[in-house]
Parts: structure tokens; C-alpha cells; sequence
């Protein structure tokens, strides 16, 4: 989850603070996707107790709950490791400070944030980074950690080590770890980001050329095959999750720039920056087109006019381009508050993008990047949130493609009057299969005459 630049001057973060539009009428959804990734690999829970990391995560939970989200995307998984229960992986270092040493007291965070979700009316999307073994700052892995089991199936890469995508058993190795997170967890999503293979350094080469010669295919091209080994993973890792669970949602949150006009004039955007199809070698509308993903979430994390990479610009091709599987839009909360809106110079651009998102017809939802930035109410933003763009809860966005088939109504719903006001009670219908059972009850109330 990379972003592209970040001021460390923390007044600018607080020029702008966010005020409500005046004389303008925010269009409310039934239905949205309202996420915010809660991430471990910036240490903010190093050092923690059991009982100080639930405590954070709480308080992170409900204010997130406050201002209207209802999805959490949590990382689980940065380096090879777990932040849950695994007999595959080491436990994280992000978690107890050294890698493959269990909690103490012992706990699983992962199935502890399903519970806390759920309990909440959230959504719990596991989020892993799928190739990367080792970020820059670890310094000693577990014994049972891949890359010390097998060293061959690594490769260096500015202080990082990568899973080789070009190896078969490497592709196979990250299906069977999610197949087991799958198996085992009543998660509704799992989700990827953006790392597929590593963001390019000046001066540094891929050293893949051996596993090129040996499982080329046929393909000429070096880059061509790249692009290959991603869209072969992605499609099995897609068919793994749903093999296992066919209502577990699977999501990719890609780069926010797909291909640069100068690089493909054709379907390219006007922007100048790094490309997940040339640089990172993530075709990531073959994956939303052909139906191997079931959500995309590209990072526009630049403000609106960006000279690069403008918001504006961005968010109208993703539309544009990406709108066969549903789409939201990854947003960085402190850039947001950050920058003046161009057309509105007294406020920061957080009502600019909420009304070019409502005007994106295949825009169903944002992730917020990161959820403390919210919780902690950088520009007022959290508290605009609840008290006026997210105020009202929302359903998720349906998804046809995985299950078309609604579940029958309750039966004999019935309010009873107590001295503690009505209580509903309700038959539950009967269902057979996945697809129409019913696992989540929505509860409306309406005023005599209201529609």
C-alpha cells in the first residue's frame, strides 16, 4: 500500500478544515461500499499488550462505526507471516515485535476483528500482500519462514524480499496459505494491494532471467511473461477463494494509474507516472474485465489537480474503463484535508471528491486510507463523515455474479410493546443452500405516511 508522497509538516495537514455544502443536497445510498484499511505494517501496534491492542482496536472500531463505515480491510498478512493462527506461516513481528513468537497472552486478531465486525454490522475483508517475504526493516525471520525453508524461491530487491512470481510453486504456496485463511475464517473478503512485482528502483533488474528461460512458454518478451505469471496467479488465487467459499468476496486494490497516454495512446490516461500494466506488470483491466476479481479499488490517493496524476482525471478513466465489476475508490484522508479545493480555495477538497464519486455512475463506494486518520479526525474529516456524508447507514453493493438469488421473507414479524419500547420478533425462512440462507437481518422504521 504505497503512497506516492506525504508532507512532514504536519500544519499544512491542518489548513483546510472540512466545512459542509451549503445549499447542496448530498444523494444518499442504499447501497455503498465504506471501507478503511487498518494496516500493521507502520508499527502502530508494536510494543502493544494483548489487552492495549484490543483496546486501540475498539476505539478504532467504533468511531470507524460512528462515521458510517462499514467495511475494514485488515492487514493480516505483510511479510509472509500471520496475524492470526497459522501452521504455514510465523506469526508477525507486527504483531509481538519478533517474528514466529506467539502473542502473549495469547490471542488471534484475525478472528477477534471478524467477531468485533460482525458484532458491528461490518464487513471484515483480510488483507495480505501476496509476493513480498520481507520489508526493508525486518532483520531476522523465523526458521519456518518461507524464504529460510527456501531461499531459492526468493530474490533481493532493494532491501525486500519477493516471492518469485515466475515460480509455479511460489503462486501455488500463496493459493494454499489463502486457501487455509479461507477455509478456517468467516472473513467476507480477502484482499490484495499493490505489490506485484516490486515498484522499480533506478539501476536495479528483476533478477527472474533463469525462471524466464525455464517456464518462458513460449513468450518472447520478458515483460509479456511477467505480466503472465500475474494474470495466471490472479485468476487461480480468484478460483481458490471460491472454490473454498463462494460468497468470500475477492478484492485487488491496484496502483491508481493503469498506463500513461505517452505509453498507450489509446486507452491511456493523461497523467505521467508509474503504470501497473508497464511497470509493475499488473493488467489490472484483464482481471476486471474477464471477472477474475470481484471488487477493484485503485489508489487515487493525489489531490485534485495534481500536475502528474489529477484526481479528476483519474477518477473519470477508472470509470470510464473498469466499471465491469464494481468500483471504489481508494482515498488518502490527510492528502484530502491537505489541499484546497481549486474551485472553492476556503475549503479542502473532501466535498469536491465526494461529488465526483456521487457523479461516477460506476463509482459504488471508497476505501479510506488508513483508518486512524479517520479515527483521529485529521481536518474534521471523521466528523463530516458522521455528521453528514455518512450518516446514514448503507448496505454494501450487490454482487450479482456471485449470488443472484434473494432469501425468502421472515415470516410472522411481530412488534410487541414492553416498558423498554417495541421489540420485533420474526420467523427465520428456510434455506438450503449458501446463496439462500439468510446470515444478516436489516431492520427498518417508518413513520405513518413516510415513504
Amino acid at each position: 500500500m504505497r503512497k506516492p508522497f506525504l508532507s512532514s509538516i504536519l500544519c499544512f495537514l491542518f489548513c483546510f478544515m472540512v466545512c459542509v455544502p451549503v445549499g447542496a443536497e448530498y444523494r444518499h445510498s442504499k447501497r455503498e461500499f465504506r471501507g478503511a484499511w487498518i494496516q500493521c505494517v507502520n508499527g502502530q501496534f508494536l510494543g502493544m499488550s494483548t489487552a492495549t491492542m484490543k483496546r486501540t482496536l475498539t476505539y478504532q472500531l467504533d468511531e470507524l462505526k460512528k462515521d458510517g463505515v462499514n467495511a475494514i480491510i485488515f492487514q493480516v498478512r505483510p511479510e509472509c507471516d500471520a496475524l492470526y493462527e497459522s501452521k504455514l506461516e510465523p506469526w508477525s513481528r507486527f504483531l509481538t515485535g519478533v517474528q514466529g513468537k506467539a502473542p502473549v497472552p495469547y490471542w488471534d486478531p484475525l478472528q477477534w476483528m471478524i467477531e468485533q465486525c460482525h458484532r458491528r454490522g461490518m464487513e471484515l475483508h483480510a488483507w495480505i500482500n501476496p509476493y513480498r517475504a520481507k520489508t526493508k526493516t525486518t532483520t531476522a525471520l523465523a526458521n519456518n519462514h518461507v524464504a529460510i525453508k527456501h531461499p531459492d524461491r526468493v530474490f533481493t530487491y532493494d532491501g525486500q524480499f519477493i516471492l518469485n512470481p515466475g515460480l509455479p510453486e511460489n503462486r501455488q504456496y500463496i493459493c494454499d496459505v489463502v486457501d487455509d485463511i479461507v477455509k478456517r475464517y468467516d472473513i467476507d473478503g480477502l484482499h490484495i494491494d499493490d505489490y506485484f512485482y516490486p515498484y522499480p528502483v533506478a539501476g536495479l533488474q528483476i533478477p527472474d532471467g533463469n525462471e524466464f528461460r525455464r517456464f518462458g512458454n513460449g513468450i518472447k518478451n520478458v515483460n509479456d511473461w511477467r505480466r503472465d505469471n500475474v494474470n495466471v496467479f490472479i485468476k487461480e488465487l480468484g478460483e481458490t477463494i471460491h472454490k473454498r467459499k463462494p460468497w468470500v468476496k475477492f478484492g485487488v486494490s491496484p496502483f491508481g494509474i493503469y498506463r500513461n497516454k505517452k505509453n498507450a495512446p489509446a486507452i491511456g490516461s493523461n497523467t505521467n507516472g508509474l503504470q501497473n500494466y508497464d511497470d509493475l506488470y499488473a493488467d489490472v483491466l484483464l482481471w476486471v474485465n474477464n471477472g477474475w476479481i470481484d471488487y477493484c479499488v485503485p489508489q487515487l490517493y493525489w489531490q485534485i489537480g495534481n500536475p502528474a496524476a489529477d484526481y479528476k482525471t483519474l477518477i473519470t478513466w477508472w470509470n470510464k474503463y473498469a466499471g465491469m465489476r464494481p468500483l471504489f475508490i481508494g482515498e488518502d484522508v490527510e492528502r484530502t484535508v491537505k489541499y484546497a479545493d481549486p474551485s472553492n480555495p476556503n475549503v479542502n477538497q473532501m466535498p469536491a471528491k465526494f461529488a465526483l464519486r456521487a457523479n461516477m455512475n460506476n463509482v459504488q463506494g471508497a476505501v479510506l486510507w488508513y483508518a486512524k486518520a479517520v479515527v483521529d479526525n485529521v481536518g474534521n474529516y471523521g466528523q463530516v463523515l458522521r455528521s453528514y456524508y455518512w450518516k446514514y447507514p448503507a448496505l454494501p453493493p450487490l454482487m450479482p455474479f456471485i449470488d443472484r438469488k434473494k432469501p425468502k421473507k421472515p415470516k410472522n414479524v411481530t412488534p410487541v410493546w414492553t416498558s423498554d419500547g417495541y421489540i420485533l420478533f420474526w420467523t427465520k425462512p428456510r434455506g438450503k443452500d449458501w446463496d439462500d440462507v439468510v446470515v444478516k437481518y436489516v431492520v427498518y422504521r417508518f413513520g405513518k405516511g413516510e415513504t
